[in-house]
């Protein structure tokens, strides 16, 4: 007998915890759903909603305000998306807001984020449109990070070659580093052209003090000041 009721006991708190549990999940689950809150409905019009699912959370400031109750593709280019929304969330909402398809976190679930229109306009009422903005296409990012990569590895390809044929002493650049004789030979035209301008510099100042130059150069000092003079007595007989 008592281990008769031991058993009931037992299989009464094991009940009791079931239905609990049972209650428990229900109540979460439509508290995600927006099942026991008040709620209203809008929607938005996007081209692609890339991946986006029925379900899946609405934010608006990082704060979930609501969830995607249906997706339907309306034509070849268009897809309706209504959500419904915390009725608490409706004042901050305006009719100039704008909703875009994010992830939550780099590689998580795709959401639906609501932005803040400008301050002054109406709230949405139930059943409106929202603007909608087109989501970034991360298949298109990644082609690009790839033709980015190829390129780098076709840049660094083609310099590696180029050290290689430098360090093989081949095209000018080649002979210049690694060519002893190319090098010698630069070196001697460096040295005679540093040699050449030394010798034209004493020529100059030579012939600086040659004294037929001397004579030339006072003659035509001379010339300018009999110049200079008749052009003042001029503008004395003017005055």
């Amino acid at each position: 007998m008592e281990k008769t009721s031991g058993h009931k006991i037992k299989l009464g708190i094991l009940v009791t915890i079931s239905v609990a549990l049972f209650i428990a999940g229900i109540y979460f689950i439509g508290n995600r759903q927006q099942l026991f809150n008040s709620t209203f409905r809008i929607s938005g019009i996007f081209k692609d909603i890339s991946g986006l699912q029925v379900g899946n959370n609405v934010r608006f400031s990082g704060i979930n305000v609501g969830i995607i109750e249906d997706i339907q593709q309306i034509t070849d280019t268009s897809v309706q998306v209504d959500m419904l929304i915390d009725e608490e969330s409706r004042k901050f909402i305006k009719k100039n807001a704008k909703a875009n398809i994010g992830s939550d976190g780099l590689m998580g679930s795709k959401i639906l984020i609501i932005t803040a229109g400008k301050e002054g306009a109406k709230p949405m009422v139930n059943n409106d449109f929202i603007e909608t903005r087109q989501p970034i296409n991360m298949d298109e990012i990644f082609l690009k990070l790839k033709m980015t990569g190829d390129n780098a590895a076709s840049i660094t390809g083609d310099l590696a070659a180029i050290m290689e044929n430098i360090r093989s002493g081949k095209g000018t650049i080649g002979k210049l580093f690694m060519d002893t004789t190319f090098a010698e030979n630069l070196d001697k035209t460096l040295i005679n052209i540093k040699q050449g301008s030394s010798g034209f510099k004493k020529n100059m100042d030579a012939a600086s003090h040659n004294v037929l130059l001397n004579g030339f150069m006072n003659k035509k000092e001379d010339k300018k000041e009999d110049k200079k003079e008749k052009k003042d007595t001029k503008e004395k007989e003017k005055k």
